[in-house]
């Protein structure tokens, strides 16, 4: 028996895809295109219209710390964002895909990763009076092609019971600490970054001197997470070590007789300096954003940069992921609170992240992992 076609209503096929458009439905988008006649080669399906009220967020952070932020704006403004998750390869993937990119905003911890972006040429320049008045300058590009979001100070955990007034970065290499230190591996980009900054201070010649101190005061060899000094030092192995503060958050909030709950109430938390500089503060590393070449989405890219330092946002990040906010005056954790007023280094991230490859450099030379 031969079968029968259905044949469907002009009229009605055009509502449907007036609809399929609207709701971005791939599938009934292809099948509405015209077809081309069977002597001529096939278009290509056409690109999924873009815009009009969402935005595309490629993430190197994992969903579940932004995805509060996310809802917040969503919920503020009505704009869905479209989250991407790419653990590793974002320069890749944004190369690969070139002007054919639905990336809107691309945001990732470690201000090394963010400036890799902007001179791979995956990003282009915002000028915002929003982002300029709640961002400090040391903090943001000056031409307006990445942002910091938010702030992670590295810090000295110490023994609880240690009374200490102040520190320097540059005392982990006093004779007085040999055989009390615990840090990671020399080569992780926090501590990359922390070596970077010193040597943009301070030069790389006294680096490569205060690096083997540190060395050579180490209670164990250099390894393991921020959250293992916290371990050690409980289990007296070190007496003091180097970090970021956002962990505490993280270990203090724990479950009450958890293990992270007895690591993060046996240490207190110290925010070093520079001492060779003037003016000096503690040493920080960011999240932050930037605005894709390519976003076919710009103004609700602009527009979700702006609503992440609003006070609202700013708290959110505080408060859920313990990280200090970028813009000042904004509630604090508890926790957080009770390490005191965060003065960052006003160096330029620019500058230090300039120094990365000298400091990765160094830390082989000097055999800092070994």
């Amino acid at each position: 028996m031969r079968s029968v076609a259905h044949r469907v209503p002009a009229s009605l096929m055009a509502r449907t895809c007036k609809l399929a458009a609207a709701g971005g439905l791939l599938v009934l988008l292809v099948a509405c295109k015209p077809q081309a006649p069977a002597s001529e080669p096939a278009a290509a399906a056409p690109t999924p219209a873009t815009g009009g009220g969402e935005l595309n967020l490629y993430t190197t952070r994992e969903p579940a710390l932004v995805q509060p932020l996310l809802d917040a704006f969503t919920a503020q403004t009505g704009t869905k964002v479209n989250t991407v998750f790419v653990k590793d390869g974002l320069p890749e993937r944004l190369r690969a895909e070139g002007e054919r990119s639905p990336a809107d905003v691309l945001m990732t911890v470690d201000s090394g990763n963010l400036i890799e972006l902007v001179d791979g040429g995956h990003t282009q320049p915002v000028a915002s009076e929003v982002l300029d008045a709640a961002i400090p300058a040391h903090l943001r590009a000056a031409d307006g092609q990445w942002f910091a979001l938010s702030l992670r100070d590295r810090v000295l955990y110490a023994r609880k019971d240690l009374s200490l007034a102040g520190f320097a970065y540059e005392d982990l290499a006093k004779p007085e600490w040999k055989g009390k230190v615990c840090i990671r591996s020399g080569q992780h980009p926090y501590n990359i970054s922390l070596i970077a900054a010193m040597i943009a201070h301070a030069g790389e010649p006294a680096t490569e001197q205060w690096l083997r101190g540190v060395k050579a005061n180490l209670a164990r060899k250099a390894a393991g997470g921020d959250r293992e000094v916290a371990r050690d030092i409980l289990g007296g192995i070190c007496d003091i070590g180097i970090a970021n503060a956002y962990y505490v958050g993280r270990m203090k909030n724990s479950e009450e007789g958890s293990e992270q709950r007895q690591w993060g109430d046996a240490i207190q938390v110290v925010r070093p300096v520079f001492a060779s500089a003037n003016p000096s503060g503690t040493h920080v590393n960011i999240s932050g954003a930037s605005v894709a070449k390519f976003s076919p989405n710009r103004d609700n890219a602009v527009k979700l940069l702006e609503y992440l330092v609003s006070d609202e946002a700013q708290s959110l990040y505080a408060k859920a992921n313990y990280e200090y906010p970028v813009k000042a005056g904004v509630e604090l954790d508890p926790v957080v609170a009770s390490f005191g007023t965060l003065t960052s280094d006003p160096l330029p991230l620019q500058q230090v992240v300039a120094q990365r490859k000298k400091a990765s450099e160094l830390v082989d030379r000097v055999g800092f992992d070994n």
